[in-house]
């Protein structure tokens, strides 16, 4: 049994470390994807049983790919696998190039990924009921994946649909990435594809994305949060929870940084609040943090083995137990940007240590 399945697609990042990507001469090498980090994040940091579901041509650079998701500890069964044509023309891995920032230089990102194997995916390529079948708890994508194409759209349709079918417990991300939509409709075309895939989901992370006309629009102040999710809880009625995160960011390397979630079995939840927060990396720490909310969704008081049904559809949610989950997500996010790259380093001891109380910088 599978506790966790991503849909989403796995990139090469390069990382310049201190440096800028126009100078560098020499980069460290990662994997990471919006979808992909959540899984790897729950491998690694907590111990759940995780795979991905994603497509990679099949070259040296795919292998490399997959040789680094091996040492994160996802399964990569499901990788579907394209034969690779020499150039690249038919298929190809997508690349990450991404800077830090530091200070007043912000986190600078260019990606590489147009026409890759993943966002080649259609419709049908993956029998979803079979691996639905299997036993599988909860399922992840978001509109990273759904923008890399507009195949990949139905692609999200086709397997939240399944999951559900299954009884697994579904989440999204809307994530919304300017460069993926533009010339394919931008902002409003993203909106109308995050509220289509939203609807098949149980928890919906980042669900501040969805407020106002489209992606960005709307910048949501501290004491106006409730507010905004209680407004995407009228576009998504059937969604069990909506959390989002909560980030001012003063530079580069300091940021404030929290939580907070709706639900309409407990109302408004905040999580808690990191202000002054040191940052290394802040890129996966969104990702990281879905991971942790998902995790303390998944697992009650005394059931960190992950023994629960979920959210949906026994899973009895309160405000204890949804803010507990919010605390997982927010101190392990806070940690992936204590680290470089876009996947967690963090350990379950390190997470519940602070949550515990044991930095001054966690406030309840």
């Amino acid at each position: 049994m599978t506790d966790v399945i991503a849909l989403g697609e796995v990139m090469l990042r390069f990382d310049p470390g201190e440096g800028r990507i126009r100078t560098s001469r020499t980069f460290q090498v990662w994997e990471g994807g919006g979808e992909y980090n959540v899984v790897r994040g729950l491998r690694r940091c907590f111990g759940l049983r995780t795979a991905v579901v994603t497509a990679l041509a099949d070259n040296a650079v795919g292998r490399l790919v997959e040789d680094l998701m091996l040492q994160g500890g996802v399964d990569t069964s499901l990788i579907r696998w394209v034969p690779a044509d020499g150039i690249g023309r038919t298929a190809r891995n997508g690349l990450n190039f991404v800077e830090r920032g530091f200070g007043i230089r912000g986190a600078l990102g260019v990606s590489d990924r147009a026409g890759t194997a993943v966002s080649q995916l259609r419709k049908g390529d993956v029998d979803w009921d079979a691996v639905f079948s299997a036993g599988v708890r909860w399922f992840h994508t978001g509109g990273i994946f759904a923008g890399l194409s507009d195949t990949t759209v139905d692609v999200a349709d086709e397997a939240m649909t399944a999951a559900r079918r299954h009884g697994v417990t579904v989440s999204y991300d809307p994530n919304y990435r300017p460069s993926l939509w533009d010339g394919r409709g931008g902002a409003e075309r993203a909106r109308e594809v995050d509220l289509r895939l939203a609807r098949h989901a149980d928890v919906v992370v980042g669900a501040l994305g969805l407020a106002g006309p489209w992606p960005g629009a709307l910048r949501v102040l501290a004491d106006e949060v409730q507010d905004a999710l209680v407004a995407v809880a009228e576009l998504l009625p059937q969604a069990e929870v909506l959390a989002t995160t909560l980030r001012d960011v003063p530079s580069a390397g300091v940021n404030d940084w929290s939580s907070a979630a709706w639900s309409a079995r407990t109302g408004f939840v905040r999580g808690p609040r990191m202000p002054g927060l040191h940052v290394l990396d802040r890129i996966g720490s969104g990702d990281a943090f879905a991971a942790g909310l998902i995790y303390g969704l998944l697992t009650g008081d005394g059931d960190e083995g992950g023994s629960s049904a979920g959210v949906r559809p026994t899973g009895p949610l309160d405000a204890a137990r949804l803010h507990r989950a919010l605390g997982y997500g927010t101190v392990h996010g806070a940690l992936a940007m204590t680290t470089p790259g876009d996947v967690s380093m963090a350990s379950l001891a390190e997470v519940e240590a602070l949550m515990a109380g044991g930095s001054a910088a966690v406030r309840r």
